[in-house]
C-alpha cells in the first residue's frame, strides 16, 4: 500500500489529521460536549491520534528514501 500512496497523499493526510486532533481536543476542552457523548469523542480523538502517529511513521519513512522532502517537524510547522 505504502507504494502506492503518493507522498503529497500523505503530506495532506498528515496536516489533516493533525488539525482534526487539535480540532477534536479543543471540542473536548470546551464546554460544549454532552456528558453522555464525552466517552465516544474520547474515542474519536484516541482513534484520530493513532491514525496521525501512523502517517507519521509513513511520512518518516518516505523522508529517509526521498531527501528532498521536508523533516516532520517541519512539516507540521510550515504553512501549506
Amino acid at each position: 500500500m505504502n507504494e502506492s500512496i503518493s507522498n503529497n497523499a500523505i503530506i495532506y493526510a498528515t496536516l489533516a489529521l493533525n488539525s482534526e486532533v487539535d480540532l477534536q481536543r479543543e471540542y473536548l476542552e470546551s464546554d460544549d460536549v454532552p456528558e453522555d457523548e464525552r466517552e465516544n469523542e474520547e474515542e474519536i480523538l484516541a482513534d484520530l491520534e493513532q491514525a496521525f502517529m501512523e502517517f507519521v511513521d509513513l511520512y518518516k519513512i518516505r523522508c529517509k528514501a526521498d531527501k528532498q522532502l521536508p523533516g516532520i517537524d517541519e512539516l507540521l510547522t510550515s504553512q501549506l
